[in-house]
């Protein structure tokens, strides 16, 4: 039976079917992306969407959709779907399907009177091209399949619209046609690994609608372009095998490439098996560049979010070449100790102050990995040394060491922190002055830094910062630990401290080197447990604070409000899960395992197979944002991982 179960009565019900999510991504950076209905609900969904870099470096849909008819006897079955204005669906295809599977990839199966047709679909690993395989499982009469292809040829963040600019006409190449829109895009090449017929029969397919795009407040109608469309026979127990690609392909190799790339694929059997499977959508290489995409199906690189979520999708799946890779595309970024925010994007800026001292965590997991100082400090030791002093000196966005050995940053109306929502050009929650995790990541990294120069007999280095542990220390605990409370502040700036609890916190408690003694760890994970702690992550925000805001919904405006108000992260499970194992050690591995095992219904909601960027913070705690995000998968391997090695 398979892991990834659906309720088979509820396929051809489309409050189910549309609500679930299909996600595949390679190592391209292209990605084909869907409901288990074949209905498109977002302006990013689409069956083969690549990036340009001739273009603009960003992802554009070139093949929307690819709509299948079943024809017998003259009668015509569309087995395709969208959505139009009214909750009008036409044509209505989802009713033809009787199963769906994703154990392997998606395989759905249709029944139309006496005809079973399976599609399965895989995405070529390293090129921009889709495989869909089509079989014919059932038939007690000839049979003809039909295909129509939706195209949009435009950025993902918008929406086409029929115009009189498009180029329409088509090239017949190979079993199949090419063509392009609009200049400056690459050819989609559509070919197929039999002999077909193309009949032209150009129309623009007028006002589909997006319907998770209408609730998130965007504009959400879209026209497609429909060339024409396919036609040719077939029998029982035949497979055909569909190409859509930037490149034109020799057909009569299909087959074999299908063959080839399913065996590459990892059966998503177990929890893990799916985590790992997420785990390796988020690479990207390009050239001698290894990359990690923050999440899908809107981001691109994060700094801050790539040092996190790197050992977890990396080195806890005994990948430590992908890390090591990782790290070394990171470090070209890195100037006057910052890390831009969105490394690669023009324009972007360095403005996360937390950035480079995650990059002091990543690196240390990987030192605790490789065991290997000398390599170690000679390979990014120079780059911690930058990251130091450019925060001892002060740096950019008034990013500073302070007398008392604590780090501020604070510009007006910029967000410095992970917590970077914006409502009208203006932080939701600034955190300007000394936030608790980068006070406490300030901490860990000086002291990393320490025992790998002490390792090395770095003498001069040694000399210049042997003593400022002892202080921050000391300052960390005066300035953030209330024992009244029994927890920390969550940023300080002056006289100004806020109290409000929130997840930052567990920072300090969680890592190696800790500016907290064991009964002030204690003491944090129990306030967070206590207040923050859901099934699927933790709360940014207790639900006594005034500010909380229990479910993350409406507009972008109304949704900024509320993502860092109380809004779920899972990213910050696996540092629960660490902090918790620390403190009760294998007497907390039932706790612990309860907790990771929570997340196995999660894999066939939202987006199947992974982990959402954000959850409600009231129950039933339903998936929001990005509907697979990084740092999300990484927090549950890392965590699974922590658990297997209490248990040894």
């Amino acid at each position: 039976m398979s892991y990834l179960k659906f309720d088979k009565n509820q396929l051809v019900n489309l409050e189910y079917s549309l609500q679930r999510e299909l996600l595949r991504s390679n190592r391209a950076g292209s990605y084909t992306s869907t409901t288990i209905s074949g209905c498109n609900t977002r302006k990013y969904h689409g069956l083969l969407v690549c990036p340009l870099e001739e273009l603009d470096g960003e992802k554009h849909v070139l093949l929307s959709s690819f709509d299948e008819t079943v024809v017998q006897h003259g009668s015509s079955f569309n087995l395709g779907i969208h959505k139009y204005e009214g909750d009008h669906y036409e044509p209505k295809g989802h009713k033809y399907i009787r199963d769906f599977d994703v154990e392997i990839i998606p395989r759905t199966t249709f029944r139309v009177g006496g005809v079973v047709l399976t599609k399965e679909r895989i995405l070529v690993e390293k090129e921009k091209q889709l495989l869909i395989k089509y079989t014919l499982e059932e038939a007690h009469s000839p049979t003809v399949l039909r295909f129509r292809p939706f195209l949009a040829f435009r950025n993902v963040h918008q929406l086409s619209k029929a115009n009189m600019y498009a180029n329409t006409r088509y090239t017949e190449i190979e079993n199949g046609i090419k063509i392009q829109l609009y200049e400056g895009y690459p050819f989609l090449h559509m070919q197929f690994s039999k002999e077909m017929e193309f009949i032209a029969a150009p129309v623009w397919q007028n006002g589909i609608e997006y319907p998770k795009e209408q609730n998130r407040g965007y504009e959400f109608k879209e026209d497609l372009f429909v060339p024409g469309y396919f036609e040719l026979p077939i029998e029982k127990g035949e497979t055909i095998i569909f190409s859509a690609s930037t490149i034109e392909i020799t057909t009569g190799s299909l087959k074999q490439k299908y063959t080839r790339e399913l065996k590459k694929r990892i059966p998503r059997v177990t929890l893990l098996g799916n985590l790992t499977n997420a785990a390796q959508q988020f690479f990207v290489k390009k050239n001698s560049h290894t990359e990690i995409l923050a999440g899908f199906p809107w981001y691109g690189q994060i700094s801050r979010q790539t040092f996190i979520s790197a050992p977890g999708l990396t080195l806890d799946l005994n990948d430590r070449e992908s890390c090591e890779k990782v790290l070394d595309t990171q470090l070209e970024y890195l100037k006057d100790g910052l890390f831009p925010k969105f490394p690669g994007k023009a324009g972007t800026f360095c403005d996360s102050i937390d950035a480079p001292l995650w990059f002091f965590w990543s690196v240390q997991q990987y030192y605790r990995s490789v065991k290997d100082p000398k390599k170690i400090w000679a390979k990014y030791g120079p780059a911690m040394k930058s990251i130091l002093s450019a925060y001892k000196r002060g740096t950019d966005f008034n990013i500073r060491m302070l007398d008392n050995g604590m780090i501020y940053g604070k510009v007006e109306n910029v967000a410095l922190t992970w917590m970077d929502s914006y409502v009208d050009g203006k932080p939701v929650v600034q955190r300007g002055g000394m936030p608790v995790e980068v006070n406490a990541l300030w901490y860990n990294a000086i002291n990393l830094a320490l025992e790998l120069a002490e390792a090395e007999d770095d003498t001069e280095f040694i000399n210049e910062w042997k003593d400022l542990p002892t202080l921050v220390a000391k300052s960390f605990i005066e300035l953030f630990w209330s024992e009244k409370r029994q927890y920390l502040a969550d940023c300080i700036d002056g006289d100004s401290v806020d109290w409000s609890i929130r997840p930052n916190m567990l920072i300090a408690a969680t890592l190696e080197f800790s500016p907290l003694d064991r009964e002030k760890q204690k003491a944090v994970l129990s306030a967070v447990k206590r207040e923050l702690l859901t099934p699927r992550g933790l709360r940014t925000l207790s639900p006594r604070d005034p500010k909380y805001q229990g479910c993350y919904q409406g507009n972008i405006h109304e949704r900024e409000l509320t993502i860092h108000q109380g809004t779920v992260f899972p990213w910050f499970v696996s540092f629960f899960v660490e902090t918790y194992l620390k403190i009760h050690k294998r007497g907390g591995v039932p706790f612990v395992k309860k907790i990771i095992e929570g997340f196995e219904e999660e894999m066939t909601e939202h987006c199947i197979g992974t982990i959402s960027e954000i959850y409600n913070g009231n129950p039933p705690h339903k998936g929001k944002g990005a509907i697979s995000q990084a740092w999300s998968v990484a927090a549950l391997i890392r965590a699974n991982k922590l658990l297997e090695n209490c248990g040894e």
